[in-house]
C-alpha cells in the first residue's frame, strides 16, 4: 500500500497523516516527507499549494487552510502544528453574508431599464446639441476677428459652467438626499441612480477640481459634509455623498476609493463613510459602506476597511482588511498654509479653466477643423459643389485630413510634452523640501503628476522593448538597461519620473503606481523613489518613497509595500499587511536558458519585430476608430445641422460613440480569433506570448467603461469572446483574458474589480481559466486570478485578492488578501 510520508508512523500524529496524503494526491507523487519545505525542497508553487487548500477544506477532519498558513508553515508537520488547536466549528453568518441572498431579476425589468438608459443617452445629447448650437448661433455667429475670440472664450466659459451644474441639479432633483437603503437592479429607483453616478463620474469639470480646495466645495454642493482643510486627491469620485462626512484637515491620497455604495448579489446597497478630523486615507486604500476612522486616525496605503470596521481615534491601521499597526503613514512636516492661500489657488483654478482651459479647447478644435477644411481644399478644389456645400468625397476628404492632423499631431504633442515639460517645471522643485499645499510649487508638481499618469503612450509602447526608451525619455532613471523585451507592462505611473529610478534587470508587471510625493493638510514634499535591481513587480502595486525593498524581491499582486521595519532583499512579499514568501521556485526557472546569451539575442530580435508590427496595428486600428468617430460626426454637422431641431445631428453624434465601441470589440475579437488560445505556460520568447500581448494592447477597456452598470455591457464582454450568463451587472470590472473567462447568470461585478486569468512572473507566462458562478460578487477594487473557481452565490470582498487556484465553495464570503473565508 503506498504510503505518502517518509517518516516512521509512530512519529506520525493524524493531521499529519491527513495533511501528506492529501498533498501527495494533489502533487501526484507515491510521498510526501514531512519535514522537507513545500517550495524549496519539494518544488511546489503558488498553484499546487491553493489545491492542496482546496482539498484541506473538503476534509471533514481537518480545520481550513490558508495561504498565508502554508507560507508561514511550509511544512507538513509545522503546518498540523499550527492547525492543532484550531477547533473545527462552523462559521457563523454575518450581517454581510446575510445581505448575499437575492431574488432573481426578471428579463423584462432588464430590458425596460437599458431601453430607458439608451433614451436617457440620446435625450442628454439631444439637450448638448441642443444648447451647444443655439448659444453658439446666438453668442458667435457673425461675429469676426478678435471679438469672435472673446465671445469664443466666453460661450466656452459658459459651457463650462453649465456642465458643473448638470450634475448638482441632477442629484437634487431626481434623489434628494442619499438615505442608507437598498436600490434592486434594473428598478426604476436603479435607474434614478445610475443616471446621477454617470453625470458625476463622467463629468470633466469634476476631475479639474480634483486636488484644489474647489474639489470640497463641489462635493458639499452634491450634499457631503467637508470639513474645513480637506485635501481630497483621489480620482475615485464618491455618489452618494450625503452619507459622505470627512473632518477639518484630513487627507485622502490618490486612488483611495469612498464611493459610498457598493453593489451585491441583485441590490445596490448605500451607507456612510465617516471621516473625523486629522485622518489620512492611504494611497488605493478602499473604504466599504458602514466604515468610521475617529480624529487623527490613519489608513495606511492599499489597505481596506471593510463593512462595519472602526479605527479609533488616534490608531493607525493598515491592510486589508485593517488591522491596528505602529506605522506612522504621515511623513512631512506641517507649515502654514493660510485660507487666503486656499482661496487665491481655487479662484485662480476657476480663472484657468473658465478663461484658458476652455475657450484654448474651443478654438483649438474650431481652427484645426478650419485648417484640415482648407487644406482639404487646397489638395483638392473639386470637394464642394456648387452650392458651397460638400461632395460626399469631399466629406470624406475633410474628415480623413481632420482625424489624421488631430491623432497623429496629438501623439506628437504629447511626446514633446511628456519629455520636455517635466524637465523643466522640475527645475522649481527641490528634493525633499517641505513646500506649502496650493503654492506656486504645488502647481508645478500637480502638473509634472498629471503628466507622469498619461497611459497613452505606455500602452503603445508598453510589454515591449521600446517602453524603456519612452520612460527614459520622460525621466525615469533606469540605466544600465538590461533588456528583456518585457521590461515592463501597459501600465506605468508616477508623480514624478525625474525622481523615480529603477533598478538594473527589475521586470514589472501592469499597474505599477510609483508616488514620490508626501502629503499633509497644510504642506507636501517630493522624495527620489526607487525600485531595486533585479526586482520583480507584480500587478497592480502601490510603490511609495522610501519603501523598505532593496535587491532580488518579488513583490506579488495588489502587495502592501512596507515603509518600516528591516529592508527585505532576496525574499518575496505578499499580502496586505504584507509577509515574506520564497523568492522563486524551481518550476519558474524552467526557460532561464532563454534569458542568456545567443538564445536572449534571437529570441529578443524576433520579440522586437513582432511588437513593432503589434503598435502599427494599434495606432492604425486607434487612428481608423478616429476617423469612423470624425466621419459620423461631420455629417451630423455638415448635413444635419438645422434638420429636425437638432434631433437627428444628436443621434449621430451618440450613433458615433457607440460604432466606436463596436468597432473596437470587433478589433478584438478579430484578433483574437486569429491568435493562438493563450498557453498554459511558456517563455516570453515564445510567439504565442507575443500574441497575448498584441491582445492586450488592443484591448478596449477603456472605452468599455461608457456602459458601466448597464445591461450593454454584458453584449460587449460576449463580443470579444468572455462566456457571460444572464443579466450581468457590471460597474467596471476588467477582464484581460475574455477568453479564459466565464461568468454566470446574475452575477455582479463592482468598480475597478479585476479578472485577470494571466501572470507574468520573471521570465515566464502563465494562464487558466477562472469562472465566475451564478450569483457571484466581486467587491469594489477585488482581483481574481487565474485557475480560480468562485461557487454559486459567493462574495469576494472590496479590496480582496483572490490567489490563483482557488475554490471557492457555494455561497461563502472571503475577504482579505490574500482572501481566505471568513
Amino acid at each position: 500500500m503506498k504510503t505518502a510520508m517518509a517518516n516512521r508512523p509512530e512519529t506520525v500524529t493524524r493531521a499529519e497523516h491527513l495533511l501528506a496524503e492529501l498533498l501527495a494526491s494533489v502533487m501526484h507523487v507515491d510521498r510526501v516527507p514531512i519535514d522537507q519545505d513545500f517550495f524549496a525542497e519539494l518544488g511546489a508553487d503558488s498553484l499546487v499549494m491553493a489545491h492542496f487548500c482546496a482539498r484541506v477544506r473538503k476534509c471533514a477532519d481537518l480545520p481550513p487552510v490558508s495561504m498565508k498558513d502554508v507560507y508561514a508553515h511550509p511544512t507538513i508537520r509545522r503546518l498540523a502544528a499550527a492547525i492543532a488547536a484550531t477547533a473545527p466549528t462552523a462559521p457563523q453568518p454575518t450581517a454581510s453574508a446575510a445581505a448575499i441572498a437575492a431574488t432573481p431579476t426578471t428579463a423584462r425589468e432588464y430590458l425596460l431599464c437599458g431601453t430607458l438608459q439608451a433614451l436617457f443617452y440620446l435625450g442628454y445629447t439631444y439637450l448638448g446639441v441642443f444648447a451647444a448650437v443655439e448659444g453658439y448661433q446666438w453668442l458667435i455667429a457673425g461675429a469676426q476677428g478678435l471679438a469672435k475670440m472673446l465671445r469664443l472664450g466666453l460661450f466656452g466659459s459658459a459651457a463650462f459652467f453649465v456642465m458643473c451644474l448638470v450634475p448638482i441639479a441632477a442629484k437634487w432633483l431626481l434623489i434628494g438626499r442619499w438615505q442608507s437603503q437598498q436600490i434592486r437592479l434594473w428598478s426604476l429607483a436603479y435607474i434614478r441612480f445610475w443616471i446621477v453616478k454617470t453625470l458625476i463620474r463622467s463629468n470633466p469639470c469634476i476631475h479639474l477640481f480634483i486636488g484644489s480646495p474647489l474639489y470640497g466645495l463641489y462635493l458639499r454642493a452634491l450634499g457631503a459634509s467637508i470639513g474645513p482643510r480637506t485635501v481630497i486627491l483621489s480620482r475615485h469620485i464618491p455618489v452618494c455623498t450625503d452619507l459622505l462626512t470627512i473632518g477639518a484637515g484630513s487627507v485622502l491620497r490618490r486612488d483611495a476609493f469612498f464611493q459610498c455604495y457598493r453593489a451585491e448579489a441583485d441590490r445596490i446597497e448605500t451607507g456612510p463613510v465617516t471621516l473625523g478630523q486629522n485622518v489620512l486615507v492611504g494611497e488605493a486604500a478602499v473604504l466599504d459602506i458602514g466604515t468610521t476612522m475617529g480624529d487623527g486616525a490613519q489608513l495606511g496605503h492599499a489597505s481596506a476597511l471593510h463593512s462595519g470596521q472602526t479605527i479609533p481615534a488616534g490608531e493607525h491601521w493598515h491592510g486589508s482588511p485593517a488591522q491596528p499597526t505602529t506605522t506612522d503613514y504621515v511623513r512631512v512636516a506641517p507649515t502654514r498654509c493660510s485660507t487666503l492661500r486656499r482661496t487665491l489657488y481655487g479662484a485662480f483654478t476657476l480663472i484657468g479653466v473658465f478663461f484658458l482651459l476652455a475657450p484654448l479647447l474651443e478654438s483649438g478644435f474650431g481652427l484645426l477643423f478650419l485648417w484640415s477644411s482648407s487644406l482639404a481644399g487646397t489638395l483638392d478644389p473639386s470637394l464642394h459643389s456648387s452650392s458651397g456645400s460638400l461632395t460626399a468625397y469631399g466629406w470624406l476628404a475633410e474628415a480623413l485630413t481632420f482625424a489624421t492632423v488631430f491623432f497623429f499631431g496629438a501623439l506628437l504633442v504629447g511626446l514633446l510634452a511628456v519629455g520636455l515639460l517635466p524637465r523643466v517645471l522640475g527645475m522649481f522643485i527641490k528634493p525633499d523640501t517641505v513646500y506649502p499645499l496650493y503654492s506656486f510649487h504645488y502647481a508645478i508638481h500637480r502638473t509634472i503628476a498629471w503628466l507622469g499618469r498619461q497611459r497613452f503612450l505606455t500602452v503603445l509602447f508598453g510589454d515591449s522593448s521600446y517602453i524603456v526608451h519612452l520612460l527614459s525619455w520622460i525621466g525615469y532613471r533606469l540605466t544600465p538597461v538590461v533588456q528583456t523585451g518585457s521590461n515592463f507592462g501597459s501600465e506605468v505611473t508616477t508623480t514624478n519620473p525625474l525622481l523615480t529610478s529603477v533598478g538594473s534587470g527589475t521586470m514589472v508587471a501592469d499597474g505599477l503606481y510609483l508616488i514620490n510625493d508626501e502629503v499633509s493638510n497644510s504642506s507636501f514634499r517630493v522624495s527620489r523613489t526607487a525600485i531595486g535591481p533585479c526586482n520583480f513587480v507584480g500587478n497592480y502595486v502601490t510603490y511609495p518613497a522610501g519603501a523598505k525593498t532593496a535587491d532580488n524581491c518579488l513583490l506579488a499582486i495588489k502587495v502592501m509595500v512596507p515603509i518600516d521595519g528591516p529592508t527585505r532583499q532576496g525574499v518575496g512579499l505578499l499580502g496586505s499587511p504584507p509577509f515574506e514568501i520564497p523568492r522563486s521556485v524551481e518550476r519558474d526557472s524552467r526557460f532561464d536558458y532563454l534569458q542568456h546569451g545567443e538564445a536572449l539575442r534571437q529570441g529578443l530580435a524576433a520579440k522586437n519585430r513582432f511588437n513593432l508590427k503589434t503598435i502599427s496595428l494599434f495606432l492604425f486600428t486607434r487612428w481608423l476608430g478616429v476617423l469612423l468617430v470624425v466621419l459620423i460626426d461631420l455629417a451630423a454637422v455638415e448635413l444635419f445641422y438645422d434638420v429636425l431641431a437638432h434631433a437627428l445631428m444628436a443621434a449621430l453624434f451618440t450613433f458615433s460613440a457607440v460604432t466606436a465601441i463596436a468597432y473596437y470589440a470587433l478589433v478584438e475579437r478579430c484578433f483574437i480569433a486569429l491568435a493562438p488560445a493563450p498557453p498554459p505556460i511558456c517563455s516570453i520568447y515564445d510567439p504565442d506570448f507575443w500574441w497575448v500581448e498584441r491582445n492586450w494592447k488592443l484591448h478596449p477597456i477603456s472605452v468599455y467603461h461608457l456602459f458601466d452598470g448597464t445591461p450593454f455591457k454584458g453584449l460587449l464582454w460576449r463580443l470579444i469572446g468572455v462566456s457571460v450568463g444572464k443579466r450581468l451587472f457590471d460597474d467596471g470590472v476588467h477582464i484581460s483574458e475574455p477568453t479564459l473567462t466565464t461568468i454566470g447568470d446574475e452575477c455582479v461585478l463592482n468598480h475597478a474589480s479585476k479578472i485577470q486569468c494571466e501572470s507574468q512572473e520573471d521570465g515566464t507566462y502563465k494562464s487558466g481559466p477562472t469562472t465566475l458562478g451564478a450569483g457571484c460578487t466581486l467587491g469594489v477594487n477585488a482581483f481574481v486570478h487565474y485557475g480560480v473557481t468562485m461557487g454559486d452565490g459567493s462574495l469576494l470582498v472590496a479590496d480582496s485578492f483572490l490567489m490563483k487556484g482557488e475554490d471557492v465553495p457555494p455561497g461563502t464570503r472571503w475577504a482579505g488578501n490574500p482572501a481566505r473565508e471568513n
